[in-house]
């Protein structure tokens, strides 16, 4: 489970609450693997990553659009790290996922924890800075 800090503000309010809607997200799916009753998750799944793609395009957007707004300079690799991530949760191969659900869970748990606390703590906070 990921707790928001306020040590992960970037100090921009509006991209510090979608980061905090990202944690929700992901937080939904560390609830997803930990919950045994669930005998079949993968149509939960599936909307969990439906809804992590579409809100992280939403996001990035904005993120994007802010940075040109105030000019800033890594706007580019920001968005190749963006689109990076966009395209990992595409290439998802939902058949696989079927076969064995907690394991593909685990994975994309693993990656969008460090992938948000990795790229918030370390690219974003120039955002702000």
């Amino acid at each position: 489970m990921l707790v928001w800090k306020e040590e992960y503000s970037i100090g921009v309010e509006h991209i510090d609450e979608q980061h905090k809607h990202l944690f929700e997200i992901g937080n939904r799916i560390y609830d997803l693997l930990e919950n045994y009753l669930y005998v079949d998750k993968y149509d939960k799944i599936i909307a969990i990553i439906h809804e992590l793609s579409d809100y992280t395009k939403y996001h990035f957007k904005a993120e994007e659009d802010y940075m040109l707004e105030i000019k800033y300079p890594r706007y580019f690799s920001q968005k190749v790290e963006h689109d990076d991530f966009i395209q990992k949760i595409e290439q998802i191969d939902f058949e696989e996922i079927d076969q064995d659900q907690d394991k593909h869970i685990r994975e994309i748990l693993t990656f969008v924890f460090d992938w948000v606390l990795e790229h918030i703590l370390k690219k974003d906070m120039l955002i702000g800075a």
